[in-house]
């Protein structure tokens, strides 16, 4: 493709016209976008940038298309599968090479996410906003069903397990989670220690037994009415379900507890937010966004300097005081803004500190890791969810999922995405 056709280099001045884009941030974040590139031109005013802000649908149809047209930005906001695309054809230059003093700036697990396999120590992309998983549940239910909600799960097996015992107390008055097997894989797996790439990173290996039991513990979940029936296959309004009582824990995201306090405040005045369930291995999911570099960019130095410009920490902390998400750059996760927990009776800001805590210390992952396309992700919960309402056995499903991500696998590694 032509965007990969050669790569630039540093001449040592800040300068040019450059080209920024960004996902679905206009009109909310208007003022803030242009207020940061007005400092970055006043620092530097022989750089331009132009910013262009598009909408998610077929965000990342547009970036490959421009890829071959030979009309990247130069700056670019990549998701976790537009990153992917784009690093995978070699259209991003490698920062941590550019500016290898940038990886201090950075919290390890955001910096480390932008890795791409078999590439070594190179980083395609700067991390700029970022969003931890939580738990949060509604603690009046919880405790109705004779748990301790001072004592909220903390494995995805002791997670089951209170689920199990919510199903057998509530006598169907209300669920303890949302199926979603998509959003919980391979998350859940990743948790649990389950294998889901060899060392060579290029075969998928999740065909155990811990997985086949995850799928076994989810069927019998299911069918005892730990989960409602309809989220199984379609995406339930998990907003409604837990602001009308009718569900016990709510999705792991901060932004949740802001959209419960907004919409539900009788249900949100009996919220409680904890660590997210981890495992044996440490590890949480975390949603990422960058900001990623054309490496055939005519303006390299202008480029680097102002995604480095809208990632540093005072701008990530207005960014994220505006919005519910967290600082990447460890400077800006260092601000009081993320670790005041008040008193600890407000769920929004006890979530804000906890998640930050956990973005500081736990080990990170993606959650979908980049041979975790959504196709695979797609294969893999059809597979799943026959099992969960008993049309193959567990282990079956295991298995034919393993075998229809490893044929999508290899077509991608042969270049068929």
């Amino acid at each position: 493709m032509r965007e990969a056709t050669r790569e630039a280099t540093r001449t040592g001045r800040v300068a040019g016209p450059i080209t920024f884009r960004t996902l679905q941030l206009k009109p909310a974040f208007t003022a803030y976008v242009e207020g940061v590139i007005d400092a970055f031109e006043q620092k530097y005013p022989d750089v331009k940038v132009t910013w262009e802000d598009v909408p998610g649908d077929g965000y990342n149809e547009k970036l490959v298309a421009d890829a071959q047209a030979g009309a990247l930005p130069d700056v670019v906001n990549l998701s976790t599968d537009s990153f992917q695309l784009l690093g995978d054809r070699g259209m991003l230059a490698d920062v941590a090479r550019l500016d290898p003093a940038a990886a201090q700036d950075y919290v390890p697990g955001a910096w480390e996410q932008f890795k791409l396999p078999g590439k070594g120590d190179g980083v395609y992309a700067y991390p700029w906003y970022v969003t931890p998983e939580i738990l949060t549940y509604n603690k009046e239910l919880f405790a109705a069903t004779g748990l301790d909600a001072t004592r909220p799960p903390t494995t995805v097996e002791q997670f089951f397990d209170y689920a199990e015992q919510i199903a057998a107390r509530s006598q169907g008055r209300y669920a303890a989670f949302m199926a979603d097997p998509k959003g919980r894989l391979p998350g859940d797996w990743q948790k649990m220690g389950v294998p889901i790439l060899n060392d060579g990173r290029d075969r998928f290996t999740f065909d155990t037994d811990k997985a086949v039991a995850w799928v076994q513990r989810m069927k019998d979940l299911y069918a005892k009415g730990a989960m409602p029936r309809e989220s199984l296959l379609k995406a339930d309004d998990v907003n409604q379900l837990y602001g009308s009582g009718k569900i016990v824990f709510g999705p792991g995201s901060p932004g949740f507890v802001r959209d419960v306090k907004r919409n539900a405040p009788q249900v949100y005045a009996g919220t409680q937010v904890a660590g997210a369930v981890t495992g044996t291995l440490g590890h949480i999911g975390i949603y990422a966004q960058s900001l990623g570099v054309k490496r055939s960019t005519e303006h390299l130095d202008a480029a680097a300097e102002f995604a480095k410009w809208v990632t540093n920490g005072p701008n990530q902390v207005a960014f994220a005081r505006s919005a519910t998400i967290y600082p990447s750059n460890a400077k800006g996760l260092e601000d009081t803004y993320f670790s005041d927990r008040g008193d600890g009776t407000d769920a929004e800001t006890v979530a804000r500190a906890v998640g930050a805590e956990q973005l500081r210390t736990a080990q990170l992952d993606a959650n979908t890791l980049v041979q975790w396309t959504n196709q695979v992700g797609d294969a893999v919960v059809r597979e799943v969810q026959k099992a969960i309402l008993g049309e193959q056995d567990p282990r079956t499903a295991v298995r034919r999922a393993q075998e229809e991500a490893n044929r999508l696998l290899v077509r991608a590694n042969a270049g068929g995405r």
